[in-house]
């Protein structure tokens, strides 16, 4: 039948970006497009300014098509297929949440102040990983607008939202969104979105955003209603696999590339964070992924901005970071579950579930040498052979962290660091972060020791479906044999609970920890060599007892940050030359000059440099 043909390309850009899916706003009206291959009719249902259903005109490809030169934004509409009715899978806003009509917006009508931002390499970063919806009391773009001055005095130059793609209901971590184009209705919205990113720029902030391509949440998912989004070849472990290399997978990637797009050129958002790329399956010639990098690498250079996209993934595959030439992908950066896990088995002693396989300093040590620890090295607790090494890859490549949204959230009681260890221990946790070779993350309220949880959390409309939910979250927690039962995750106090306490700051141990961040940061900040170097520029040294050391040496310039990570206190010998404190973590004034060794407290590091 005509329209149900397979696509062909007539040049390097995707389809997607040139003739995108949707409601797109012009002077000369709105556009409506939608793939729908095996529908027999569409219609356009318009609900606002007035009511209507209008034929749509069948394009090749299985796309269908409808001009409206009167209409404009504002206008709120539904599709109609084969008697059916749903929202746009490609819906720029959601007023009324995942089952409501789709709302036509003008993104040309946003009056942006940020001409003159061209963005920051990873490299460069100082990443803050936030929840929009728990960061502040008041939630939203709005709340974290409001503390953006607090954010640029901690230091944070690089601020990561979690997921804000239109989820069902007020209250979810975000990686259940439906509509990877809208952005969530009770966060703000587009304009609130778009507030927000040109209020970070203005202050020298760059927006991550984390994005999910691998899959879509269960409720007001509709897509596989238009057409084959989806797949049974693959499963993940959280829906169903999105088709990206099976029949008529063509029009289903360029929807992903397209949205990847859509957030870099509409919103300005500076890099995408892209939710756990090992459920993406595509065994294609040109994975998915090379091509979202080559898509989004030619929009950042006829923009004049620097654009990044940074993976998470479970693989430890180098593919990610290598260039495609070298037969990789050529993203900018990817997270390093290695270098948390070592972190955080030395501070805690934790060896259940995944942390089984991690061994503590000796494993810190190699994360921080060669960047994966698991290097197509033996895992106990997969029972197989994993990851690959790293060689040749830039540690400018590797973000990592001593907290963030996984590993405190999927915990049963979603403590926190701070609930698990003391103020010293958080302290060398920090260090190891902020001093590492990498780009460091810091997850929200990690800066003055938050001890409120952050807890898993939904809002589903659907009974059955939250006590799923339920059912899940207590199998994902019996590898770790922690017996309670966790959190109700659908309860609004569940939510509540994993709000900041922001008033937390001003007293004991938290204040304490805040202008330790700040003064670390400032200092990390204003020394080069401290920063992500090359390889051949680092020695890593893992001594006796609990010391690990870090030098880092470019010309005539040198620095070491020491690490003593056990209950006692350590003597560390130093590299020749004149060697000047210049930062300690154990309260005690700083002293210049030291020569041949310097004594760390027990649980304390210091900083010194040496030379030009």
């Amino acid at each position: 039948m005509e329209g149900r043909g397979r696509l062909k390309r007539n040049s390097g850009q995707p389809e997607g970006a040139d003739q995108p899916q949707g409601a797109v706003v012009s002077g000369r009206g709105v556009s409506f497009r939608v793939w729908a291959p095996a529908a027999e009719t569409v219609s356009l249902m318009l609900s606002q300014p007035r009511e209507a259903v209008l034929p749509m005109r069948r394009e090749r490809g299985g796309f269908w098509r409808l001009h409206l030169p009167r209409a404009g934004a504002g206008a709120h509409y539904k599709y109609l297929l084969d008697g059916e009715v749903f929202p746009d899978p490609a819906s720029r806003c959601q007023p009324e949440g995942v089952h409501g009509p789709s709302e036509v917006v003008d993104q040309a009508a946003f009056k942006w102040a940020d001409s003159s931002w061209k963005g920051l390499r990873p490299e460069d970063m100082v990443i803050y990983e936030l929840h929009p919806g728990t960061f502040t009391r008041q939630g939203g773009f709005a709340g974290v607008q409001e503390k953006l001055q607090y954010l640029v005095d901690l230091g944070i130059n690089a601020v990561e939202l979690m997921p804000v793609a239109q989820f069902p209901g007020s209250r979810n971590w975000g990686y259940d969104g439906v509509y990877p184009y809208a952005p969530q209705n009770t966060y703000g919205g587009p304009d609130g979105l778009k507030r927000l990113v040109d209020s970070c720029h203005k202050a020298g902030v760059a927006v991550i955003l984390d994005v999910v391509y691998n899959h879509l949440g269960p409720e007001g998912n509709y897509l596989e209603r238009f057409g084959p989004y989806f797949t049974d070849r693959y499963r993940t472990p959280w829906g169903k696999a999105v088709n990206f290399d099976g029949p008529d997978s063509l029009p289903v990637r360029d929807f992903f590339v397209g949205n990847a797009l859509y957030w870099l050129r509409d919103f300005h958002v500076d890099a995408l964070r892209l939710d756990a790329v090992h459920g993406i399956f595509d065994l294609g010639a040109r994975h998915l992924l090379a091509e979202m990098q080559e898509a989004v690498e030619k929009f950042s250079e006829a923009a004049g901005r620097r654009c990044s996209l940074i993976a998470e993934s479970d693989l430890n595959d180098p593919r990610l970071l290598r260039t495609r030439r070298e037969g990789g992908y050529g993203l900018a950066a990817q997270w390093s579950d290695d270098f948390h896990h070592s972190l955080h088995t030395e501070l805690t002693g934790e060896r259940q579930g995944y942390y089984e396989d991690f061994r503590g300093l000796p494993h810190l040590a190699k994360a921080l040498r060669a960047g994966f620890v698991y290097d197509w090295a033996y895992s106990g607790h997969r029972r197989r052979m994993h990851g690959a090494p790293a060689d040749g890859l830039p540690p400018s490549g590797f973000v990592v962290c001593a907290q963030n949204h996984d590993q405190v959230g999927n915990r049963l009681g979603g403590e926190r660091l701070a609930a698990l260890v003391g103020e010293r221990k958080l302290k060398l946790a920090a260090g190891a972060v902020l001093l590492s070779p990498y780009v460091p993350l810091i997850f929200m309220g990690e800066e003055y020791a938050e001890t409120n949880p952050f807890l898993y959390f939904v809002s589903h409309g659907d009974p059955a479906l939250a006590a799923a939910v339920r059912e899940g979250r207590r199998r994902e927690f019996a590898s770790f044999d922690w017996k309670a039962e966790p959190p109700d995750p659908q309860r609004e106090a569940t939510f509540a609970a994993s709000r900041l306490d922001w008033g937390k700051q001003e007293r004991g141990v938290h204040a304490r920890m805040l202008l330790f961040y700040r003064r670390l940061i400032a200092m990390q900040r204003s020394v080069p060599l401290l920063g992500t170097v090359h390889r051949s520029e680092l020695r890593v040294s893992e001594g006796r007892s609990g010391v690990l050391s870090l030098l880092r040496r470019r010309g005539g310039a040198a620095t070491l940050a020491a690490f003593n990570f056990s209950a006692a206190a350590r003597r560390v010998s130093l590299p020749r030359g004149r060697w000047t404190e210049i930062f300690t973590s154990s309260g005690r004034g700083l002293r210049a000059g030291a020569a041949g060794f310097i004594s760390l407290p027990p649980e304390t590091f210091s900083v010194l440099s040496a030379g030009r």
